[in-house]
């Protein structure tokens, strides 16, 4: 990437915030005030980024072009009316929050106000994430392409055409680390009880996992072949899946999982 990223204004620095401020300080970001009430989770960026704990001590001369808002969606309501000051023309604000939807947050910053909603996932703090994301009417061609630099800065990025889409997203792909950090963490608590010692069940649930994951993401095959591609007729595999792929086993859980995580997601639009 050789665009030189402009002023940015970052409002809360936990563990997305802080991952997509390290991708952005890689990509040469010269300027950025970070917005974090606790120093500590802000405290690496120090000396690289102008850290205050709350938007009335944001610096005067502050112009972001971009007004990332990397907070709780439940703290929107108390936290976004004092960030109006920088809904204007040249300003677009990009939304990591899970559930707030256009409305809520124009309701609180203005009804001109340029959003983009975006919904990156953990693998960003390895560079590794998947963003997708939805500009409102009213975002320019200018402005979308701005974030949409932003969200390269830590992975792939993709674009949805409504808004109600991000909210799948979010079940997916948002909260899809965790579906496979748990796929992880019950393979090392089953080869326990088979007999493996606790080390060696870790290591290979691990390395099991981070491995099939790069093999996906390097073939072209679709995930169904790679998954007939491992199982014999008659073998190990194949009777495993027999379990996993009953009628009420794996395959339900999960569209029942995505759909409930969805649901939450709507829930918190507000």
């Amino acid at each position: 990437m050789t665009e030189t990223l402009p002023e940015l204004l970052l409002v809360g620095c936990g563990k997305m915030g802080g991952a997509m401020l390290s991708g952005w300080l890689e990509r040469g970001l010269a300027r950025a005030v970070v917005v974090e009430p606790h120093a500590e989770a802000a405290a690496s960026f120090a000396g690289r980024a102008t850290i205050v704990p709350d938007a009335a001590s944001i610096p005067a001369d502050a112009r972001p072009a971009a007004v990332i808002l990397a907070i709780k969606p439940q703290e929107a309501p108390a936290t976004l009316p004092a960030y109006a000051r920088f809904a204007t023309p040249e300003t677009v604000f990009v939304s990591i929050m899970a559930g707030r939807s256009v409305a809520s947050m124009r309701a609180a910053l203005g009804a001109g106000a340029a959003v983009v909603r975006a919904m990156p996932n953990t693998p960003a703090a390895v560079r590794q994430g998947f963003t997708a994301a939805f500009a409102a009417p009213g975002v320019s061609v200018a402005q979308k392409a701005l974030a949409d630099l932003l969200m390269q800065a830590v992975g792939e990025v993709a674009w949805v055409e409504e808004e109600d889409q991000i909210n799948p997203v979010t079940a997916v792909s948002g909260g899809g680390p965790a579906y496979v950090f748990l796929l992880a963490e019950v393979m090392e608590k089953a080869a326990i009880e088979q007999g493996l010692p606790p080390d060696l069940a870790r290591r290979m649930a691990r390395a099991t996992v981070a491995g099939s994951g790069a093999l996906l993401a390097a073939s072209e095959q679709d995930a169904a072949d790679l998954r007939r591609a491992v199982t014999s007729p008659k073998g190990t595999t194949e009777r495993a899946l027999e379990v996993l792929m009953a009628p009420e086993a794996w395959p339900a859980l999960i569209s029942r999982a995505i759909q409930a995580a969805t649901d939450r997601a709507r829930e918190l639009a507000g």
